[in-house]
């Protein structure tokens, strides 16, 4: 009994690490422009302004995709909306390679962040759905992991193909410049998410949404074991026959047009990116750079900041489901205000201007470490919470509408960040830490007056 049981749970691992590759395509593309930030800047004449609006286009994408991709999950299926997304993963990663101009860029960065944002929304969707309940919290930390690992994968690719340029982002490698090949790396992953998409078996809340109840039951007795299919199939049956394929409209509610869980969804969104972890992710290269380190060792500085981000995630990973999601939440919105506040602090003493930016020592020390013990706290709660909370507080009748909502709304999120993050610390960067650190206390008073724990809980109970 034991033996199959570990087979079942081995099957789930399987089929949600392969969902959760669309989070490591997530991960790796979003942040992968931060090694080519320089050599865009030297390639195309841009900067301020139009630099922060390159690096944050494919946000705006992004927030499209995560606005129509659970409609698209709902309608086609949650591994079909899969291929789709890689495949335009793939597509605009090629043309990411080979731009003509600055617009061609962005335009094929929104298409990018297309395919991000559906795959935001459909990675946490299915992984709740195939997940048994006492492994839930454990297997939906999964898409976080996925993404953070994209980001440090993203950042040795950079950093090897830096080193055979010479150290040079324009440097020439088979007639294309570094940062040219760093853009489109993505495409290998890309074709790696849509091969596991056609493998992985479809959700069983869909099938049985669908009409297909024999193949559910296939799907559930391998990712749920032991258990009374009749009784199981019947529970999702009762609850998908009070519901309809959700829209929008089932959204709305009294509290200023939305129903409270969402929004309390685009909360918990909009506070995972205002308290500023994607400027560590988008800018650090540079910001290092600014302040008087060279191109190889910053490239090292970001990737160790990304080791700390996934050791963060294990610790999130193997605590989720003992202590639940509240309290990690809690803890990491204290670390977070503390550190950021003391980076805050750190960046006051910044002497220079632009890019000619330095800071004297003790404080440069101090920023680094800041900056590192933040990206610590962020990945061991609201980077993983976040993500587990979305695939789980909502009813099953609302939960993928409402999933595109909060991932839209994180989306617009980031964009607001990543594009006044430039201008922002150009007047005063301690400023800018500041503010996040405004809002990482924030964070701390939302979680402790409206989220409810969801440990353990059932999906069907959600309501």
């Amino acid at each position: 009994m034991a033996g199959a049981k570990e087979e079942h749970l081995s099957h789930v691992v399987f089929i949600t690490a392969a969902a959760a590759i669309g989070g490591f395509l997530f991960g790796y593309d979003s942040s992968v422009i931060n090694g080519a930030v320089k050599g865009i800047e030297g390639r195309f004449n841009a900067a301020g302004f139009v630099t922060g609006f390159v690096v944050a286009s494919a946000l705006i994408g992004s927030a499209v995709g995560a606005w129509f991709g659970g409609g698209i999950a709902d309608r086609l299926g949650r591994t079909v909306a899969m291929r789709i997304a890689a495949g335009v993963f793939a597509v605009s990663s090629i043309g990411q390679a080979l731009p003509f101009a600055l617009w061609d860029l962005t335009v094929w960065r929104v298409l990018a962040g297309v395919a991000i944002g559906m795959a935001s929304v459909i990675g946490p969707a299915y992984i709740a759905e195939v997940s048994p309940p006492a492994y839930r919290g454990r297997l939906g930390s999964f898409q976080q992991l996925a993404i953070v690992l994209g980001i440090a994968v993203s950042q040795l690719v950079n950093y090897a193909i830096l080193e055979l340029a010479g150290g040079d982002q324009r440097g020439t490698l088979l007639g294309l410049e570094a940062w040219q090949w760093m853009l489109g790396a993505c495409v290998v992953p890309a074709l790696v998410y849509l091969t596991f998409a056609f493998i992985i078996p479809e959700s069983p809340r869909f099938l049985i949404a669908v009409g297909r109840r024999d193949k559910a039951r296939l799907v559930l007795r391998d990712v749920e074991g032991d258990i009374d299919l009749d009784r199981r199939v019947a529970q999702i049956e009762a609850v998908l026959t009070m519901e309809h394929l959700p829209r929008m409209s089932d959204l709305r509610g009294p509290a200023f047009g939305l129903l409270p869980i969402v929004w309390i969804g685009i909360g918990l969104s909009v506070f995972q990116q205002f308290v500023g972890i994607n400027v560590i992710f988008y800018y650090s290269n540079a910001l290092w750079q600014s302040v008087g380190i060279n191109p190889s060792s910053s490239f090292l500085i970001s990737f160790s900041s990304s080791i700390i981000n996934i050791v963060g995630t294990c610790v999130a990973i193997s605590m989720i489901d003992k202590i639940g999601r509240r309290p990690l939440a809690l803890i990491g919105s204290i670390g977070m205000t503390l550190s950021l506040g003391t980076a805050a602090w750190a960046f006051s003493y910044a002497e220079g201007s632009g890019d000619h930016v330095s800071l004297p020592d003790p404080q440069s020390m101090i920023a680094l470490i800041a900056a590192n013990l933040f990206v610590l706290f962020f990945s061991l709660s609201w980077g993983v919470v976040v993500w587990v909370l979305l695939g789980e507080i909502f009813p099953n009748r609302i939960r993928a509408a409402a999933l595109s909502v909060a991932a839209a709304a994180q989306w617009v999120a980031n964009w607001l960040i990543t594009v006044t993050f430039p201008s922002l610390s150009s007047r005063s960067l301690s400023g800018a830490y500041a503010g996040y650190t405004v809002f990482a206390a924030l964070s701390f008073v939302f979680v402790l007056i409206f989220v409810r724990e969801t440990k353990g809980r059932p999906l069907e109970e959600m309501g």
